[in-house]
């Protein structure tokens, strides 16, 4: 029994945080799975009648899978409300649903017409309120999950007073938690201002540094209290944080080729997949900048 639980737990969290931890949440669902199985064979075993094992081994399998993902889409929606309401609002429900009738078919008692009005009444109650707090969100911002960063305007103004711009490049970010588009290419010497266009209802951010810096920071985003204005800057990252629907600029002088990422490191939107590529090449005079060989004079007649 402790052994189909703990598997049920894992596999609960993994669907949980699937949206918001990538590679981690599967190998959490594939030891949950594993505890989970080995510990119904081991139940099974005991079984008194050999015949009806099988069966039994089978059935228990495919309540406990409707379980983990029922209840991890119902506990995960609810915990990720605030930063994700427009997903939340139908993973809420949906965990609910799935959840209500592997609850009656693991029960020991039979489920009469009265548990089964009750199940559909609680059901809508559960979606009407799903959807109200969406709404509600929508309208009211500011109760939005984030941690806070300098501001889009401090961050673009800072930048535009000390650097002439040689382009613009637009970015637009959105609630599917992607940046569009997703990789940029740029040389080294040049100033270049990113208009970033938060098209979606959640907060959301750019931040720009190389691989190490981002995981570094992200990890350090985790962690409880890490909500300082400065931890960008003090990372040695550039970022701007962009209010849903609004637009910032931030603005750059690449001095350096090398590869640099792009994150959003609002909680949960980096590991949902909100990331891009940035490449600096180098500049068109440095690669035709002519090497000491062609100006070997050691040839020349004189």
């Amino acid at each position: 029994m402790l052994l189909k639980y703990s598997g049920i737990s894992f596999i609960s969290g993994a669907v949980n945080h699937g949206f918001f931890s990538g590679e981690r949440s599967l190998w959490t669902a594939a030891a949950g799975m594993a505890l989970f199985v080995l510990g119904a064979v081991m139940e099974h075993r005991l079984a008194q009648d050999p015949s009806q094992a099988s069966r039994g081994l089978l059935r228990t399998l495919f309540i406990g899978s409707l379980l983990s993902i029922g209840l991890g889409f119902f506990t995960g929606g609810l915990q990720h409300f605030p930063d994700s309401p427009a997903r939340s609002a139908w993973v809420v429900p949906l965990g609910f649903l799935i959840s209500v009738p592997a609850l009656a078919l693991d029960g020991k008692h039979a489920w009469g017409r009265g548990s089964w009005w009750y199940s559909v009444v609680l059901g809508v109650v559960v979606t009407a309120s799903s959807y109200g707090a969406w709404q509600w969100l929508e309208r009211n911002p500011q109760y939005l999950g984030a941690h806070a960063h300098a501001s889009a305007e401090d961050t673009a103004t800072s930048a535009l007073t000390a650097l002439a711009v040689g382009r613009s490049i637009d970015i637009r970010m959105d609630d599917q938690m992607r940046f569009t588009p997703n990789t940029l290419e740029v040389q080294a010497g040049e100033t270049v201002r990113l208009v970033v266009r938060n098209e979606g209802k959640v907060l959301h951010e750019l931040v720009l540094g190389t691989d190490q810096q981002i995981r570094e920071h992200a990890q350090e985003m985790k962690k409880a209290g890490s909500h300082d204005t400065h931890a960008h800057d003090s990372a040695g990252s550039a970022a701007i944080q962009v209010q849903p629907g609004q637009t910032g600029e931030l603005v750059i002088r690449f001095m350096q080729p090398g590869s640099y990422q792009m994150a959003c490191l609002v909680p949960g939107h980096y590991e949902a997949g909100m990331r891009g590529a940035l490449k600096v090449s180098a500049s068109a005079s440095a690669q035709a900048a002519p090497t000491a060989a062609d100006h070997d004079h050691s040839k020349h007649k004189h």
